[in-house]
């Protein structure tokens, strides 16, 4: 087994809070810490944002009216082949409908005040948290470690909390909930880590 420590450095570059991890196989030390926190750290999928932001342009769209998969591509610089794909995990999740012919595309299938940001990024990438790709409640620790499983649940609870309260209609109006704007205008909210 190897063991390494942290050490504070001046420089780190990329790594979290300026600590290094020196370990007996040296850069390979380095490369296992770099891939545990590329793994935990947040991350909104691009196929996560794509999903919402083709949502949004379906929410814009006169009620009724069908929007080919390439008009939504084009409005927001999405890749069509990986946009069908999107849509059809929305299309699956009931999220949208879609139709073929010459006035097919998609549509919205649900009312945008009905739809959260949860609700689409759990369409195309299933649970908005997991822990090595189970549902945290799933994890179990020792020893000291114990602990860990309530704090990706708090983790998981956090997360909930913004993106389940916030629907296409409060996005596509541009009013997202105060709660919602609270979190947004405070400064440290957008300071990098």
């Amino acid at each position: 087994m190897l063991k390494s420590r942290l050490e504070p450095v001046q420089d780190a570059g990329f790594w979290p809070r300026a600590l290094r991890v020196r370990t007996l196989a040296g850069r390979h030390g380095r490369r296992a810490f770099r891939a545990i926190w590329q793994h935990w750290r947040m991350r909104i999928s691009a196929k996560a944002d794509y999903a919402v932001r083709a949502a949004i342009e379906l929410t814009v769209a006169p009620e009724g009216v069908h929007v080919k998969g390439d008009v939504i591509a084009k409005a927001q610089d999405i890749p069509l082949n990986f946009l069908e794909n999107i849509l059809g995990d929305l299309r699956n999740a009931g999220i949208v409908q879609s139709r073929r012919g010459h006035d097919g595309g998609y549509r919205l299938a649900k009312p945008p005040n009905t739809v959260t940001v949860a609700d689409i990024v759990r369409a195309v990438d299933g649970p908005l948290a997991s822990v090595r790709g189970e549902r945290p409640e799933k994890s179990t620790y020792t020893g000291s470690a114990e602990p860990l499983q309530r704090v990706w649940i708090a983790l998981r609870t956090n997360l909930r909390e913004v993106v389940e309260h916030v629907t296409l209609a409060h996005i596509a109006a541009g009013k997202l909930p105060a709660k919602i704007e609270r979190l947004a205008a405070e400064p440290e909210s957008w300071t990098t880590r």
